[in-house]
Order: structure tokens, then sequence, then C-alpha cells
């Protein structure tokens, strides 16, 4: 039943954000009995508003209000998150690889690094492994629970093949948060390949399909759409007390509030904290450690693109049923610190129109879409180091629709990135040349971030971190952080898996401050 909650009652945990974070904590604290109040700034889709057309979602899912690139960021679009109930989960591909025990350990790992921010986490994988079986229970991904993999399409098989020709041995078709069969009443894939338009048969884990409705069947819960949340106040004593937030109409509402979990992606998350500023907070909320906004993270991205001798057909298919692990691992005699991972993706002719390099225009290009068919496709990304010097802040004058100062994602590479970069995609290079391909074309530095991560770190010193090891601000007690900002280091292995396990640990934490009384 659907549940509604007084501006007034200061008895709710507020949780800001319906995405991986915030809708897994809002639906797991309300199945516990806890009454939660989600504001999520983006609209509630019908069944009816998802179609199969990339374009015409991108409008429908994309936070397009304006945000500002700096340094090697992509200017105009620096990150690409969305800004609708269900968060990104609505674009992701649903890869869902963990974390490995050496990545919570950069520092340990990896030795100081020059222009490295390097920590290692307060966790490590034997505390969080409980929580990654449940978040992959949770989420339906294959490959566990005895849950099938999918079976692989044509872009899948060239990358097995390829990789197993040039000697690599970790490969499969993924762990994804994909049905290969009928589960938790939604239906199996069918192969159509529009993972990233929202997935309209709903096979795809998406907190929209999933968690929103579970939540809202407990009577513990209320979404609110189209709320955009402009500040987060605090009383005398510090803690926070409300959150301010504009309709749809644009009316100011305030929310009262007992506990306050942000889950707005890391740039919404570190500008709302930094906009929150107060005479008691100067340099915003949690921040009394310098660190929120700072160490921003992406992975980096590259395409690496074959034309093949044969048809491959890439739009058939779940965009990332496909990984090579090989390269993984952390081995020093590369070059680089840390690991990188291969992943099947289809780009659409409008994308190698707009990208492949070499490519530019003319005949060789014409040439190469006329062979659509016959292209094979890859992602290779891999962990990025965390600097202070990477980071979000808010521009001093230009504002967006709400009135709020704008973000400004600041970005530029570590050595380490551009030599793991080049490593990747000439080992990406490989795999299709192994089979022969006539041509091969890479896509790099052209992707907007979709992994964002970092910028509220967790540690257990407050003077060096933002959290602790439970998301918990060191500053307000009753002040949650609850999406990928929370990360002190990335490894190479895509984001998502890790932040659900994260906030089911959190939720344990805050129920448990909750009866208690100590929040």
């Amino acid at each position: 039943m659907t549940k509604k909650f007084n501006l007034s009652d200061d008895s709710v945990v507020v949780v800001i954000g319906s995405g991986a974070g915030g809708g897994v904590l809002a639906n797991e604290l309300a199945q516990r009995g806890i009454d939660v109040v989600c504001l999520e700034a983006g609209r509630r889709l019908a069944q009816a508003d998802i179609v199969n057309n990339d374009t015409e979602m991108f409008g429908k899912l994309t936070w397009l209000d304006p945000r500002v690139a700096s340094g090697q960021a992509i200017p105009g679009f620096p990150v690409w998150t969305c800004k609708t109930v269900g968060g990104t989960t609505m674009h992701w591909t649903a890869s869902c690889p963990r974390l490995q025990e050496h990545e919570f350990k950069a520092r340990s790992t990896y030795g100081e690094i020059a222009g490295a921010n390097l920590v290692d986490w307060p966790l490590d994988l034997q505390e969080l492994a409980p929580y990654y079986s449940l978040a992959e229970d949770r989420m339906g991904v294959t490959g566990t629970h005895d849950i099938p993999r999918l079976p692989g399409n044509n872009n899948y098989k060239v990358l097995e093949a390829g990789a197993r020709k040039v000697g690599y041995t970790e490969i499969n078709t993924n762990n994804v948060a994909i049905n290969s069969e009928a589960r938790d009443g939604r239906a199996a894939c069918l192969q159509i390949g529009f993972c990233t338009s929202g997935c309209v048969i709903q096979a795809k884990w998406s907190t929209l399909y999933t968690e929103m409705p579970a939540a809202e069947k407990t009577g513990h819960f209320e979404l609110r759409p189209e709320s955009m949340v402009v500040a987060i106040k605090h009383d005398k004593q510090g803690r926070a007390s409300e959150v301010h937030y504009l309709n749809g109409d644009g009316e100011l509402k305030k929310q009262k509030l007992r506990a306050v979990c942000v889950a707005g992606n890391a740039v919404e998350t570190s500008r709302l904290l930094l906009n929150s500023a107060s005479n008691r907070f100067p340099g915003g909320l949690a921040n009394s450690s310098d660190q929120v906004g700072r160490n921003y993270m992406r992975h980096f991205i590259a395409g690496v693109v074959g034309e093949m001798p044969g048809s491959v057909n890439i739009h058939r298919g779940a965009h990332q049923a496909g990984i090579v692990k090989d390269e993984s691992g952390h081995n020093p005699e590369r070059g680089f610190a840390g690991g990188i991972l291969m992943l099947t993706a289809p780009f659409t002719p409008e994308i190698f129109a707009k990208f492949l390099q070499p490519g530019g225009w003319g005949r060789d290009l014409a040439s190469t879409l006329e062979n659509y068919d016959h292209l094979a496709a890859m992602l290779v990304h891999g962990e990025d180091l965390p600097e202070m010097t990477n980071r979000i802040t808010v521009h001093s004058k230009q504002k967006d629709a709400y009135g709020l100062p704008v973000p400004i994602v600041h970005y530029k590479e570590h050595p380490n990135t551009t030599k793991m970069k080049a490593y990747a995609i000439e080992k990406g290079k490989n795999v299709y040349r192994s089979l022969n391909a006539s041509k091969i074309h890479t896509m790099v530095d052209v992707f907007p971030a979709t992994h964002n991560m970092g910028t509220a770190r967790i540690g257990h010193n407050a003077k060096t971190s933002v959290c602790n090891a439970w998301g918990q601000t060191h500053d307000i007690s009753n002040l949650f952080i609850s999406d990928g900002s929370l990360f002190p280091s990335v490894g190479c292995e895509n984001p998502t898996l890790t932040i659900v396990a994260l906030v089911l640990r959190q939720a344990d934490y805050l129920e448990d401050l909750l009866k208690r009384g100590n929040i």
C-alpha cells in the first residue's frame, strides 16, 4: 500500500536517490519496519514509457542538467548518470564482478605511487563477502546461487575464440544481473540487445522494477519522484534535521527526519554536501577533512573494434555478457599498478560514426559502417587511482534551473592510467588480430564517465576520510553516504554490485543504531 508521511514527521529516514545505493537501502530499511521517505530528482517512468530505442531513452533517462568539465573531462558531458526513478540501474549493463581481495588493500599492495592518494579500505573482502552473496541473490546475478549464466552471443563467441587463441583462460559470459531464466516475477532475457534502454521486458535488475514496488508493499515507504534536494539542514547540535527539496511544481518543501542517507551518485552527492554549507560547517557538510569531492575516480574506458571475416551482428544479445579476467590481477611487471577487464560491448552505427579512431569521414568510414554486421567490439577498462586534485566542486557563478551552483567535474589522468590504457588497448587488438580481423579501430577518451566513485571515502581516520566503515559521516552521526562515493579505491570491476553490498551492510548498522536510540 502507498504510504504518505507528513513533512513534520521527524521519525523517518530520508534516502536521497533511488538507484543502486538509495533504492536498495530504502527497500531494505522498509522491509525491517523502518519508515522511509525516498526523494528522487527524476520522474517515475511507466512501463509504456520504456521502449527499445537508445536515442529516445537517452532523453528519458539521462541527467541533462548542466555540469562543467575541467581538465581532461569531456566538455559538456563529463559524466553519464541518470535522473529517473531507478537511477543509473535503468541504463547500466548489469555487469556484477566482485572486487578482488588485493583491491581492498591498494596502499599495501601497490605501495607509494607519486601523485596518488592511496589508502587501504577499512574493511576487507572477507568482511564484505556475506553481503556480496546477499546482493547477488537479491539481484539474480548469473553464475551465483545456482543461477545459470546467459548463453554466449556472437560477439562473445568472437571474444572467447580470440582470447583463447592468445592464451587467456578466464573467460565466460560474466556475472550479470539479468535473468537467464524467469525469476522474481520477471521474464528471462530475450537477447534483443537494448540493455541500456531500460530493458522493456524487465529481465535486467533495476530498482524501478524490483526495490521500489517491494518497498511500497511494506507500508513503511514513500517514494517522492521529481523531488530535487537542494540542501540538508542541521540543528543547533549539528545533527541533520531536515531536507529541503523542490517538488515537480517548483515548490520548496522541508522534510523533517531522524537520519538522512545520500545516494545521488558521486557528483550530486558531493554537490549536495558542498552546497549545504553553514556557519557551523563552512566547507560543506561532513567536510572537516576537506575530502568531500576529492579523490574522484572513474575507470578508464576504451573501445576496441575489429572488422571480422564473417558476420557477427553485435547488436543482438546482452551487452556485457562476455568477460576476460586474465589481466585483472596486479602485475607490476606490466609497468603499472592495478588490473584490467575486457568485456563485450555493442555499439550503434551512430556511435561508431562519431567515435571510431581512425575514422574521420569519407569512404574509409563509410566502408566500415557498411560492414557493420561484421564488427566485433569490446570495452577495456581498468583501475583508476585516487588523486586529491581530481575532484567535484561547485561553480562560483553558474547556476542551474533549481538555483543551485552547478558542479564542476575536474579530472586529469594519472600516468599509471595512461600506461594501463595503452597496454589494455594493445591486448584487446591482439584478440581480434588473432582471428584475422581486416581492420581494427579504437574509441579512446571519448566516453563520459559512467563509473563515478570516491568523493566521500570511508576510513578509520576522520582527518583523512569522510565516513567510517559503514558510511556514517564522521562529522554528523545521523548523516550517511550510500553510493559509490564511499570507495577509497576502485579496483577494475564495475562498481554496482559493491555498492549494493555496502548498503546492505550499512542497513544492518543503521538499524542497530536506530534500535539503540543512538541516532
